[in-house]
């Protein structure tokens, strides 16, 4: 992992969203400026489990030029080492344990975010995937389940593993998504690991990046949906670093986009029905309209049902000059808590740092 980190910048990665970041958005955003590499979709792992080939693909055809690392999710040592075997037999840059997803259907299995739960657990998982995996190996985590004063006995596990690299969540579990990130927390796993650490979370434009970056130390940014908001953000961040031109897309850059997507993602479709893409499209374009044309754009995007209609949604309200606006709106439903980034860095609190006993 450390060889993927450029020399004069933080590195840029762009965060899996189930469903969303597959093979043909991989390439639609790498056209606007690529990230340092790609995690993939999580490899769902439980007994009888197979590589997923829609996934796969993401690895075997990925023509972007970037490492792509493959995430796993699972609770089963045996099951978690067969897979990540299997996965050696193709051009993966590395593995990575989710340790992170929040959703309740994962949680109860004993996964994802699940496993914060029980830290023996996860020493167990981390002990025998790194005996079982001879190049990188990764874990992406939150700082939590129910409370960020969980992550010191976590930190606590990950350094006893030979561990490649750490990508923090900055949330816990119970926050799903809903409140500003724990920075602190990274900070904390930037100066106790001994790996790099990568912070993830409110990333949503050039500005809040530079914030988190700052008060966290972290080696790179992991961005999701802040990326699927505005697919130029990497080399937005990558510019601004080496101080060349960043790009100032507008509404009809986004609309060209959206065309791309539309086709690439298609073409991608084993078996084509117009209305089921539309309803996929809809997945991305929920981020991708969220605050353009006062909210009219995606309260109209989300009653879509036709191609026909959906295009003309879209060119509706982009097919325009305008710059598309850095921010996503400050009472945002699906962007919550970004504005915290926006101030000065806070100043080292003693109550706080006293959370986090043994540091």
């Amino acid at each position: 992992m450390r060889d993927w980190i450029p020399a004069r910048r933080p590195a840029l990665v762009l965060a899996p969203m189930q469903d969303v970041t597959d093979l043909a958005f991989m390439r639609v955003i790498a056209r606007r400026g690529a990230p340092d590499w790609f995690v993939t979709e999580y490899f769902r792992v439980h007994p009888g489990s197979a590589l997923r080939r829609d996934i796969l693909r993401s690895i075997t055809e990925n023509q972007t030029g970037r490492p792509v690392v493959a995430q796993l999710i699972g609770g089963e040592l045996a099951e978690l080492t067969r897979t990540a075997r299997a996965l050696s037999a193709h051009p993966v840059a590395g593995i990575d344990l989710n340790l992170g997803c929040p959703a309740p259907v994962v949680c109860r299995k004993h996964a994802g975010g699940g496993l914060l739960r029980d830290p023996d657990a996860i020493d167990h998982l981390l002990g025998g995937l790194r005996d079982a995996i001879d190049g990188t190996f990764t874990v992406k985590t939150r700082v939590g389940h129910g409370d960020k004063r969980e992550f010191a006995r976590l930190l606590d596990v990950f350094r006893r593993h030979a561990i490649d690299g750490l990508t923090v969540h900055a949330r816990t579990v119970a926050d799903g998504y809903r409140t500003p990130v724990h920075d602190d927390c990274v900070r904390l796993a930037v100066e106790a690991m001994p790996c790099p650490v990568v912070a993830n979370g409110n990333g949503v434009d050039v500005r809040t990046a530079r914030s988190l970056l700052a008060r966290t130390g972290a080696a790179g940014l992991m961005i999701g949906r802040g990326a699927i908001r505005n697919p130029w953000i990497f080399a937005q961040i990558a510019a601004e670093h080496d101080g060349s031109s960043a790009p100032e897309p507008t509404h009809r850059d986004l609309l060209e986009h959206i065309g791309e997507l539309y086709d690439e993602v298609a073409r991608e479709t084993p078996r084509f029905v117009e209305r089921s893409h539309v309803q996929r499209m809809k997945r991305t374009l929920v981020y991708l309209a969220h605050g353009l044309a006062g909210g009219a754009f995606e309260h109209q995007i989300r009653r879509a049902e036709r191609a026909a209609d959906f295009f003309a949604i879209c060119r509706r309200h982009l097919d325009h000059q305008t710059p598309l606006p850095a921010l996503p709106p400050a009472d945002s439903p699906i962007f919550r808590g970004f504005d915290a980034l926006l101030g000065d860095p806070p100043l080292p609190d003693r109550a706080e740092t006293t959370t986090f006993p043994g540091f």
